[in-house]
């Protein structure tokens, strides 16, 4: 049981991963493009005084970005390649080719992760600890991420549609929050606006773990609770609600 579970999130990976990074290696640059253009503009603003934050921000994007990526390539998988037919009438289940391609979409933003973990190693000085908790936040981050991907890859009708709701969903957890600065730049009352969106507390725990703000416990719980509860819910919304039968 646990290896046909092996060979079909493989069979993903291979698909959705490795056959677009040897045959069509210009797509990586779109893992790379947006990340560091926000890093290198905020940067530059800041003078460097936001380097450290912009350089979490990029890591949280990144996961971001190639999470809600999911739902472009399952929509062309579904809607142009067909897949979605063969794999609903195969043993997979829905969650079983949700974990394959959300794998595929790691190791896709591989080439990203390794600069900005150089970049860290550099720039940032984290404890153990501290590394923990911003791998959790980006893991957090991850599975919204692919949860809404998953989810509205299940109700797009072709891949022009798919990237309307992906360029809408990347801005709205992305852009806009305060991943690339600290929420202390947005004044009040406007900062509540902000805590709309899970990324801002991803960042708030990723910022507290560099140094770069000061949590109480109770606030840094918090943020967890969230972050972890928002998870689950949209995880649960994914497998549980979308149109996985109907193509």
């Amino acid at each position: 049981m646990g290896r046909n579970i092996g060979s079909q999130v493989f069979a993903s990976v291979l698909v959705n991963a490795l056959y677009a990074m040897k045959n069509m290696p210009i797509m990586l640059v779109n893992t790379l493009l947006t990340p560091f253009s926000f890093l290198i503009v905020i940067t530059f603003i800041s003078r460097g005084a936001l380097l450290g934050v912009a350089i979490e921000g990029a890591l949280i994007m990144t996961m971001v970005l190639n999470g809600l990526g999911l739902q472009g390539d399952l929509s062309h998988l579904k809607n142009d390649m067909k897949l979605q037919e063969m794999v609903v009438g195969s043993p997979t289940s829905a969650s079983v080719y949700l974990i394959g391609m959300a794998m595929s979409e790691i190791i896709y933003a591989l080439p990203a992760l390794i600069l900005l973990i150089i970049l860290s190693a550099l720039f940032l000085h984290l404890t153990l600890l501290g590394i923990l908790a911003i791998a959790g936040a980006m893991l957090l981050m991850f599975i919204v991420a692919v949860a809404l991907g998953f989810f509205f890859s299940t109700l797009t009708a072709d891949v022009i549609q798919s990237f309307a709701f992906s360029g809408m969903l990347s801005m709205l957890l992305s852009a806009l929050p305060p991943v690339y600065y600290l929420i202390t730049y947005i004044p009040l009352p406007y900062r509540y606006l902000a805590y709309l969106s899970p990324t801002t507390f991803a960042a708030q725990i990723a910022q507290n773990a560099a140094g770069f703000v000061s949590l109480s416990t109770s606030s840094l719980i918090t943020d967890w609770i969230v972050l972890a509860a928002v998870a689950i819910v949209f995880l649960f919304i994914a497998i549980k609600k979308s149109r996985w039968v109907e193509i």
